[in-house]
């Protein structure tokens, strides 16, 4: 049986080819299918979430698919191939697992994530050309979703000493970000406002980290629960048969009470 993933590869490269492959597939280039790695990394993400096991076997194909073509038009312009991804992947696994491949001794848990981060540390510095690549917050893609960036930088810069070294005063800082953007609204600059939401926005997952609680997760938790009870308030209004904007808002507000408590006894 033709191994599969050199099928796959085979595949690619005839989809790939000038005369007589697609002439989507010909055209498109690193930048051009961003959005489709970004699409098909999400859509794994959500194949997890709903324990959709068998999606989940799709959604990575497509997943993989986005290597493939990336790597196939990387190799036409001879710059790397799928055999050199491959290669790396498997040389950075067994170099920041050296408690498994060398015979390393962690005594706990911690110790194995600090050597972890001083590998990766250490390949930072060996990729440095320009001297903002030295820096410690370099690597961090700014591609990330917004608070998934803000958490990683900031414990790049936790683990090089500054943090606060107690969660109490990063809660005062919450309570002074949230002022400043009083102060900030009230003084109509919308300007000054967006600054002040973004520090506040920072310092929150900044206290999220401190608790040990993934931002980006806690978020869209919070936003699928808000959802949830949104819908409900939908239905009841429809079965009374108006639409929300009849509706004032203390009755939809009194919709959403009993939202928290139906929907409590179904989790």
């Amino acid at each position: 049986m033709l191994n599969k993933t050199q099928e796959l590869l085979d595949l690619m490269a005839r989809l790939r080819h000038p005369e007589e492959g697609c002439p989507w597939d010909v055209k498109q280039d690193f930048s051009s299918l961003i959005p489709y790695v970004i699409e098909e990394a999400y859509e794994v993400v959500d194949a997890i979430e709903r324990n959709d096991l068998d999606d989940l076997c799709s959604e990575l194909g497509d997943l993989l698919l986005q290597v493939v073509f990336h790597s196939q038009i990387a190799e036409e312009r001879g710059l790397f191939n799928f055999e050199q991804v491959s290669a790396g992947i498997c040389e950075k696994l067994i170099r920041r697992h050296p408690h498994v491949f060398a015979g390393t001794v962690f005594s706990n848990d911690q110790e194995r994530h600090e050597a972890w981060e001083q590998a990766k540390a250490d390949e930072r510095q060996e990729k440095a050309k320009l001297p903002e690549q030295s820096s410690v917050l370099s690597g961090v893609a700014g591609s990330l979703p917004a608070l998934i960036e803000c958490e990683k930088i900031q414990d790049r810069a936790a683990r090089h000493g500054f943090d606060w070294p107690e969660v109490d005063p990063v809660f005062d800082k919450v309570q002074e970000e949230l002022a400043e953007v009083h102060e900030a609204w009230q003084s109509g600059d919308q300007a000054h406002v967006r600054e002040e939401i973004g520090d506040l926005l920072l310092v929150v997952v900044n206290l999220a980290r401190h608790l040990n609680v993934n931002p980006e997760l806690a978020l869209k938790e919070s936003t699928k629960k808000f959802s949830k009870r949104f819908q409900y308030i939908e239905q009841q209004v429809v079965a009374s048969g108006r639409n929300l904007l009849d509706c004032e808002l203390a009755e939809l507000d009194a919709f959403w009470n009993e939202a928290k408590v139906a929907l409590k006894r179904h989790v």
